[in-house]
C-alpha cells in the first residue's frame, strides 16, 4: 500500500488522506466510480476498464497532471486531479499566473451519503493543494449545470470569474486564493 502524501483529520468525520493513483491497481475501482450515473460530470460514462487504465496511465506520465486517490478512514472514497492550467485544460482560455494550480475532484458514488462528507473532501483537497507553499490560487472549471459543486466551491472560497466554452462543456471558470480559502476556515492571517 502506498503511503499517503497528505493527511487531514476532520473533527466530525475522521481521517482523510490522499495518495497517488496506481493506474493499473486502482483501475477497477476508478472505473466503477467514473462510469456511475452520479459521476456524469466526470465525462467518462462510456469508458471501459481499458480506457480508464489508459487515461490514468496518461495522467501518471504527464509532468503537468497528477491523480490522487482519496481515503476516508483508510477506505477509498474520492478522487482528485491536480493540473497546471498553464499547460493543461485551460490553455488559451485562462491566463494562468505563477502559483495557479488546477483541480478536479469526485466523491465516490454511495447509497448511504454522510452529511458534510463532500464538504470535508473538498476541504481536504484544498488543504493539500495549499500545503504547497508555491500554490497561490486554485483554478477550477466545473460544468455550468453542476449546481451541487458550485455550492461546495463557494463554501471553500471560490469566486466565479466567467462562463467559458470548453470542448466538452460550458463551464464556470472559478478561482480561489489561499486567503479566500483561509477566510472560509475562519483563518484571517
Amino acid at each position: 500500500m502506498t503511503t499517503p502524501l497528505f493527511t487531514r483529520t476532520d473533527a466530525a468525520l475522521g481521517e482523510f488522506s490522499l495518495r497517488p493513483v496506481d493506474p493499473y491497481g486502482d483501475a477497477e475501482l476508478l472505473h466503477r466510480w467514473v462510469t456511475h450515473p452520479k459521476a456524469a460530470f466526470w465525462l467518462m460514462q462510456d469508458c471501459d476498464l481499458a480506457a480508464v487504465e489508459k487515461e490514468f496511465a496518461r495522467i501518471s506520465a504527464d509532468p503537468f497532471h497528477d491523480a490522487f486517490l482519496g481515503l476516508h478512514n483508510g477506505t477509498p472514497a474520492f478522487l482528485m486531479e491536480r493540473y497546471d492550467p498553464a499547460h493543461r485544460e485551460l490553455v488559451g482560455i485562462h491566463a494562468a499566473e505563477p502559483g495557479d494550480v488546477g483541480m478536479h475532484f469526485l466523491s465516490a458514488p454511495t447509497d448511504t451519503p454522510v452529511h458534510g462528507f463532500t464538504l470535508a473532501v473538498i476541504t481536504t483537497v484544498m488543504e493539500m493543494l495549499f500545503a504547497d507553499p508555491d500554490a497561490r490560487r486554485v483554478v477550477v472549471e466545473p460544468d455550468a449545470r453542476n449546481t451541487a459543486v458550485h455550492a461546495l466551491n463557494k463554501a471553500v472560497g471560490f469566486e466565479v470569474l466567467r462562463t467559458v466554452s470548453l470542448p466538452s462543456k460550458d463551464a464556470y471558470l472559478s478561482t480561489c486564493t489561499r486567503d479566500q480559502f483561509l477566510a472560509t476556515r475562519g483563518d484571517h492571517r
